[in-house]
């Protein structure tokens, strides 16, 4: 079998079976593009591969320069793809005696709350409706803890108000990586400013398009905006208050998640508003707070030092 052809069949698998989005298959799909290179350099059939074979390919990566996350990362998709050709080909697999290289766990860069503040006051634009939007889609990062993907894939359908015994509750509904979906409240603040951009400026940009459009955020075009549209916004922000170089697409979700720790938000419910499968991925913004906690002692006890 070619392995165009094996690897074609495991992508399909990933996106079928396993339900992974396009985002997760296209990494997928670039770390095996570098392993057909390692394969064409080689003139190795991957059927025949042996241990030392793909030692060999993991120093491959090293002499490419890349990092020990984006190596092992790649050896992950590997692994994978070899798990999956042993069962659906009955190819053996090389990959059982290699180890991914342990890497320094990084800690998650969270903004303090006035300088989330300020990022997100830097949007309004006087007389620029665009702006509208854009201090939406800020607010919304930082009130439901989204992800820059999910935000741009929301639709208006997706907001909902409910009447409780404390008066009305918008949630937003979010759908995360493996296409799962999970509600989360939104703050007033939030909702402020969606209403702001669904009176003010969604419907001119809807009017643009001769086609429906379900999408919440729109362009100038009256399409969908783009992931990497919403990334810019995040990026213009970060110029405008002077924090470029602090900010990554996350940065919003990094500190809705350490602020509601700080606040004293039971770590479950974190869990479940970040759409983490698991507590232990929760757990590693309890050490940013432990952090501070350990940095306030050690400044204020006068037997710390």
């Amino acid at each position: 079998m070619k392995f165009e052809a094996a690897r074609s069949s495991y992508l399909d698998q990933l996106r079928i079976e396993r339900g992974l989005s396009s985002n997760s298959i296209s990494s997928y799909a670039r770390d095996l593009n570098k392993f057909a290179e390692f394969l064409s350099h080689t003139r190795k059939d991957f059927a025949q591969l042996n241990p030392q074979d793909l030692t060999d390919f993991e120093v491959s990566l090293k002499a490419r320069g890349l990092a020990l996350s984006s190596s092992n990362r790649t050896l992950s998709a590997v692994k994978g793809f070899y798990k999956y050709a042993g069962l659906e080909f009955d190819i053996s697999n090389p990959t059982l005696e290699i180890v991914s290289a342990k890497i320094a766990r990084k800690l998650p860069k969270a903004l303090s709350v006035d300088e989330v503040i300020k990022l997100i006051e830097s949007a309004k634009r006087e007389g620029d409706p665009i702006s509208l939007r854009d201090f939406a889609i800020l607010e919304l990062l930082y009130s439901s803890g989204g992800r820059v993907s999910e935000i741009v894939g929301v639709n208006t359908s997706d907001i909902s108000i409910s009447q409780t015994a404390d008066g009305d509750v918008t949630t937003l509904k979010l759908r995360g990586k493996g296409s799962k979906e999970r509600l989360v409240p939104l703050g007033k603040f939030a909702v402020s400013a969606l209403e702001d951009y669904f009176t003010r400026t969604r419907p001119s940009l809807a009017a643009k398009n001769s086609k429906s459009e379900a999408a919440l955020f729109l362009n100038s075009r009256g399409k969908r905006l783009s992931r990497q549209s919403a990334w810019q916004i995040v990026l213009d922000a970060a110029v405008a208050t002077g924090l470029e170089g602090r900010v990554s697409p996350h940065v919003f979700r990094h500190s809705y998640a350490t602020h509601l720790l700080d606040g004293g938000a039971d770590i479950r419910v974190v869990q479940e508003l970040l759409g983490h499968s698991s507590v232990t991925t929760t757990q590693i913004y309890t050490l940013i707070t432990i952090d501070k906690v350990r940095e306030s002692y050690s400044t204020a006890h006068p037997r710390a030092k």
